[in-house]
């Protein structure tokens, strides 16, 4: 399953970062007569600015989750399993949320958008690829919390996270202690070695005693 979240966590970041590019890049314009840039979708500076920041962050979380994702299977501690799957499922539906609102409010502001502020049509490309990843992005990041879902009952449904962890070494060391070839150390007569040594003392073992 490692092999499915790495390849949901490589399309969520590779997503952000052409949203990212695309508005730092050429998300910002202005009029022939004008010094200043404004940004694309109607001169909001809100949308560029939400857009920059959505992308850089949601890469950076990203990289993180993949990061726990590989580390995943060497979690030892049931408790953190879990809290690391229920996290999963948390950031990934936010995400899901944020892009949705962000393709909404990217779209919003480009169909709204004047022809007289951008004449040249300079970064239009740009701009319908931040909004189309934006779209992309909302059913990525659902299909990773859906998939994190899917592991989060996997664990449920085999008791995964319904026992708690126990060192293997520590019970080992809590066990009674045995000795090393257990049977095998009593004596040539058949009997324990106990029991040899309380007859040679007491004479039932045919030790003879020495009368003076």
């Amino acid at each position: 399953s490692a092999c499915i979240f790495y390849m949901d966590f490589f399309w969520g970041g590779l997503f952000s970062i052409v949203i990212f590019g695309c508005i730092a890049n050429e998300g910002y314009i202005n009029r022939p007569n004008e010094v200043e840039e404004y940004c694309i979708f109607n001169r909001n500076q809100n949308a560029c600015n939400y857009g920059v920041f959505m992308g850089s962050v949601a890469f950076l979380c990203c990289v993180a989750f993949l990061a726990l994702d590989i580390y995943f299977p060497q979690i030892s501690s049931v408790k953190d399993r879990k809290k690391a799957v229920l996290a999963d499922i948390g950031v990934s539906a936010f995400w899901s949320f944020m892009w949705f609102v962000g393709f909404c409010f990217l779209a919003n502001q480009w169909q709204v958008s004047k022809p007289e502020d951008n004449p040249l049509k300079e970064g239009g490309d740009a701009a319908r690829a931040a909004i189309t990843f934006s779209f992309f992005s909302i059913f990525t990041w659902a299909g990773q919390s859906f998939l994190a879902f899917q592991r989060y009952k996997l664990g449920a449904d085999s008791a995964l996270f319904s026992q708690d962890y126990t060192d293997p070494s520590q019970d080992a060391a809590g066990a009674p202690y045995t000795s090393f070839g257990g049977d095998d150390l009593e004596s040539p007569g058949g009997g324990g070695g106990q029991s040899n040594s309380d007859g040679a003392f007491d004479g039932a073992g045919g030790y003879q005693r020495q009368e003076y």
